[in-house]
């Protein structure tokens, strides 16, 4: 009688094991199958965040870093008096500002601008970049086009200037192209 209750014993805890390892299965199925729905129902918005267009991704308010220019013969020359602060902003409507400045102007004799003698005014405005104006992508070449509605210096009121984008993360290049053959790359950073 103990070798059948032995054996009964025995039969009831294989009978566990195998109901065990059949419910543990299906839990587990059950969680890979819940697992990899949610993937498929999460997967299409993050690809869509990242397939934002190129005026999308460049909409907001940059920081100035740095700007150089390189000549037709391949000589590196400062475009901007260095150190410099400066900002630029695209707006989703198609407005743009830019202003670049260099540190440590000298500051007028007295608080009043208009009061400033002409030697004054000249070393405070050289060396400064400021323009407003329009906006727009090309987003088949990856490049913007700004039309300066106005700018500091009066030469540049009314112009088109077309830049070639490059854009990593949170770094912005904009590359265009000088009348004498060179080339002048203005680099910003997002602000946050």
């Amino acid at each position: 009688m103990a070798r059948a209750s032995a054996e009964a014993v025995s039969t009831t805890l294989a009978a566990i094991t195998h109901w065990e390892e059949y419910t543990m299965n299906r839990r587990s199925i059950f969680t890979l199958s819940a697992i990899a729905a949610l993937g498929l129902v999460v997967l299409p918005s993050i690809i869509a965040a990242q397939q934002r267009t190129l005026k999308e991704q460049l909409v907001g308010t940059w920081a100035f870093v740095s700007c150089d220019s390189t000549t037709a013969t391949g000589a590196k020359v400062p475009l901007c008096a260095a150190p410099a602060d400066g900002i630029l902003t695209l707006d989703a409507s198609g407005w743009s500002a830019s202003v670049i400045t260099p540190r440590g102007r000298a500051k007028f004799a007295t608080p009043d601008r208009a009061a400033a003698s002409a030697d004054q005014v000249k070393a405070a405005a050289l060396n400064v970049t400021a323009n407003f104006g329009t906006w727009s992508v090309n987003e088949g070449d990856k490049t913007i086009t700004r039309h300066y509605v106005g700018a500091l210096t009066p030469n540049n009121d009314g112009l088109d200037v077309k830049y070639s984008v490059s854009l990593a993360g949170d770094e912005l290049k904009l590359v265009t192209t000088q009348a004498a053959g060179g080339r002048g790359e203005t680099t910003y950073r997002r602000v946050r």
